[in-house]
């Protein structure tokens, strides 16, 4: 069965900044869960792109360490939208970028999964708390 979970934050940064760490393939590993390392092709963030995605050395209860799997870009609107399928995994992930103010960005994702195939509903949360801690341009020191 396939659902649909939704997360939605606002990133203390404006949205330029927010999509330069987001489209940059290398700085996957640090924001989206399970995944430890990443090979993009040669097309880079471009939809059809395929990249290959290994998963952090930690096994889990569903997926050995390191395993592999496979990431296709489904689309790309610049400073707005990027969507991916996980293959094996078999999860649908968009993530949609737009300012919320001069150094403020709304973040919303959607991941769309069954729930043994490994979607969690804590997923989106985790991934938008990455973004956040590694986004924090605009903060200001306490």
């Amino acid at each position: 069965m396939q659902r649909t979970v939704t997360a939605s934050r606002e990133l203390l940064a404006p949205r330029r900044d927010v999509w330069a760490f987001v489209a940059e393939p290398h700085n996957l590993p640090n924001w989206w869960p399970k995944v430890g390392g990443v090979v993009p092709d040669r097309r880079g963030l471009a939809a059809g792109a395929r990249w290959q995605v290994i998963a952090p050395p930690e096994p889990t209860l569903l997926r050995r360490p390191a395993a592999e799997d496979q990431l296709v870009i489904v689309a790309v609107e610049r400073e707005a939208k990027l969507a991916f399928r996980l293959v094996k995994e078999k999860l649908d992930v968009e993530l949609r970028i737009e300012a919320a103010g001069p150094e403020r960005t709304r973040a919303e994702l959607d991941v769309k999964g069954s729930w043994w195939a490994g979607l969690s509903p804590a997923l989106p949360r985790e991934a938008l708390d990455r973004i956040w801690s590694l986004c924090q341009t605009a903060a200001k020191p306490s």
